[in-house]
């Protein structure tokens, strides 16, 4: 396969395990369309490089120290409107993929998605295409069928990270040294999304999560 320079498609990695960055760079070593272009450990680290850096893809996590996954992409999006940006997360797709790719997203994959997924993400999103997985497709085909939106989706962005956290089983503690908030902000996100939800206790919010899908 001849690929000259120009041809190239030039990817940034954003992800906070160098193991798994390092795995990242050595599938797309082994194809020669694909060049890592540069990397980053957290989003602040992301968008400080991104002027130095130009791309035509980014590879997103969305569990990073500092801000959110969702904080991240939609600055992405203001400064950078045309770049496709492919979320590549440990969260099952039909958990997070429908709220990124709403945000603007160029499409979603699990972590535990196959390098050919992987690859085949990449090139589509950098021909300006989405890429949804088949569980996505279903998920969006479900929430599309249905009448008025659910209890869930009137939730925030970061409300719907501590629910499903929360529904998790994990404590209000727990919730906030993943997400590296304080405790006071996570318990007060708690009692929005109980008086959203219309929901007394995290029992309800589990049974609900249950109910729904949202849990791995």
């Amino acid at each position: 396969m001849n690929t000259t320079v120009e041809s190239q498609i030039r990817v940034m990695i954003a992800d906070d395990h160098p193991t798994f960055r390092r795995g990242l760079k050595y599938i797309f070593s082994e194809t020669p369309d694909i060049v890592v272009q540069g990397e980053a450990q957290d989003g602040r680290e992301l968008l400080a490089a991104m002027p130095d850096n130009p791309c035509d893809v980014v590879l997103l996590d969305i569990a990073m120290p500092g801000p959110s996954g969702f904080e991240i992409l939609k600055q992405l999006k203001e400064q950078y409107p045309n770049l496709p940006v492919l979320i590549l997360s440990m969260y099952p797709e039909d958990r997070y993929g429908e709220r990124f790719l709403r945000l603007g997203a160029a499409g979603y994959l699990n972590k535990e998605s196959s390098p050919d997924q992987l690859l085949d993400g990449v090139r589509q999103v950098a021909r300006g295409e989405k890429y949804i997985s088949p569980t996505l497709a279903e998920k969006r085909a479900l929430i599309s069928a249905e009448p008025k939106k659910t209890p869930h989706e009137l939730l925030s962005n970061r409300e719907y990270e501590v629910m499903c956290l929360l529904a998790s089983g994990k404590t209000v503690t727990e919730v906030a040294r993943e997400l590296f908030l304080s405790v006071k902000t996570v318990s007060t996100h708690r009692a929005h999304i109980l008086q959203k939800m219309e929901m007394k206790n995290n029992a309800q919010l589990i049974l609900y999560a249950v109910q729904r899908g949202l849990l791995e």
